[in-house]
């Protein structure tokens, strides 16, 4: 049997395909952040980008993104490590630290459904940064829950 793609390459070496197929969306990257001064930690806030669909955890506009929302940050596998505020879920920073996709990964889970069923997703939770200043975020801090564990019962499909 074929190992995955994700256990045998390294994030610089995979196709376009299969890079965009790491994002899990769970849309955690889309949700404003804000830096502690004095800790360096990255707090999560519910207010997401404002492209950011918050009931399907998905880019409105995903090919014009960067010139839509000048600091949204596009992941390579050379910035994935520089950057502090991906969520400790991401698959792609999992995968730069050595580890490996949990259960509810979908290439893991062969459907989207478990990043719901984990907990993962912010369907639910987040909302839309229109009408929130920067000062403001910080009313809107969250933290992020962990991940659920797998259920006993096989995951159901769509």
């Amino acid at each position: 049997m074929t190992e995955p793609f994700w256990k045998t390459k390294t994030l610089d070496k995979m196709t376009r395909a299969e890079w965009e197929s790491l994002c899990d969306g769970c849309g955690r990257c889309c949700l404003n952040k804000l830096e502690d001064e004095d800790t360096g930690e990255f707090l999560y806030t519910r207010a997401a980008c404002k492209l950011l669909d918050v009931n399907t955890c998905r880019c409105t506009d995903y090919p014009n993104r960067a010139k839509r929302v000048p600091d949204c940050v596009t992941l390579t596998a050379r910035n994935v490590r520089h950057l502090g505020w991906l969520p400790e879920t991401c698959a792609y920073r999992l995968l730069d630290e050595g580890k490996t996709l949990p259960w509810w990964h979908p290439l893991v889970s062969g459907t989207p459904d478990t990043v719901e069923q984990a907990g993962i997703s912010v369907a639910g939770e987040a909302y839309t940064e229109e009408g929130i200043t920067v000062e403001e975020l910080i009313d809107h801090l969250w933290k992020l829950p962990k991940a659920k564990r797998k259920p006993k019962q096989p995951v159901k499909a769509r």
